[in-house]
C-alpha cells in the first residue's frame, strides 16, 4: 500500500527532481528546457527487501514556453542501500509540448557550419546572464545535467544545475555533435557544489545521449 505524501515534502520534491532529469535526458534539447512547475501528488511505498517506490503526479513546462504545462505521471524507485544503481524510473507526459524541430535543425546546421569549434566558458555569467547565441548550449546542459542527477541521485540527494564552466565542441566523423562539458552541479540538501565532466552527444533526429560523466576531484 502506498502513503500520500505531502506534494511540497522535502521527500516528494527530491523524487521529482530525480523523474525531472530523466525526462530532461530524454525529451530536452537545444530548443527545449523542461521545468518543474509544481508537484500535483505524491505517494510513497516502502518495498520490503527492493526500496522506496514514490508515485508522483507532476506539472510539466519548457523554459521557453511559459504558458503550456503538461501533465507528467512518474514512478520511481530508489533501491535499499544502494548507492551505485541509479534509481528505476517511469513516466508517462499527457499533453503536447511545443515541436523544437525546426530549432533544432537550424542550431545543428548553425554548428555544422563554424569554421572552429564552439568553446565558451561561465554560462551564465556572474551576473546571470546568457548571451543569447549561447542558450541552445545552456539547454543541452540542462539535459546532461538531467542525466547525471538522475544516475546519481538517492533518496537523500537533490541536484540543480548552478552553472556550465566550460564547454568544448569537438569534431566527430560522424553526424553527431559533441559537447565537452564541465558543469556545476548544486546538491541542495548538502549545499555542496560539484563539478562534473560530461560528454554530451546530440543529433536532430536521434536526441541526446551522455557517452562519458564522472565528478571531479
Amino acid at each position: 500500500r502506498a502513503m500520500e505524501l505531502s506534494p511540497n515534502h522535502f521527500p516528494a520534491v527530491r523524487a521529482a527532481a530525480v523523474a525531472l532529469g530523466y525526462l530532461r535526458y530524454l525529451r530536452g534539447g537545444p530548443g527545449r528546457g523542461l521545468e518543474l512547475r509544481q508537484v500535483r501528488r505524491a505517494r510513497r511505498q516502502d518495498i520490503d527487501g527492493v526500496g522506496h517506490k514514490y508515485y508522483l503526479e507532476l506539472e510539466l513546462g519548457d523554459v521557453l514556453d511559459k504558458d503550456t504545462s503538461v501533465t507528467c505521471t512518474a514512478e520511481v524507485l530508489f533501491h535499499l542501500g544502494s548507492t551505485t544503481s541509479a534509481p528505476d524510473v517511469q513516466v508517462a507526459v499527457q499533453g503536447e509540448l511545443r515541436s523544437t524541430q525546426e530549432a533544432d535543425q537550424e542550431f545543428y546546421n548553425q554548428i555544422r557550419s563554424l569554421e572552429k569549434e564552439l568553446e565558451a566558458e561561465n554560462i551564465p555569467d556572474s551576473d546571470g546572464n546568457v548571451p543569447p547565441g549561447l542558450e541552445p548550449i545552456q539547454l543541452l546542459a540542462l539535459v546532461a545535467s538531467g542525466y547525471v542527477g538522475w544516475q546519481n541521485s538517492t533518496e537523500n540527494t537533490h541536484f540543480n544545475l548552478a552553472q556550465v564552466k566550460h564547454v568544448k565542441q569537438v569534431k566527430r566523423t560522424d553526424e553527431d555533435l559533441q559537447f565537452d562539458y564541465v558543469i556545476l552541479l548544486h546538491e541542495m540538501v548538502s549545499q555542496e557544489v560539484l563539478p562534473w565532466q560530461v560528454t554530451l552527444l546530440w543529433h536532430p533526429q536521434h536526441g541526446a545521449r551522455v557517452s562519458h560523466c564522472h565528478a571531479l576531484g
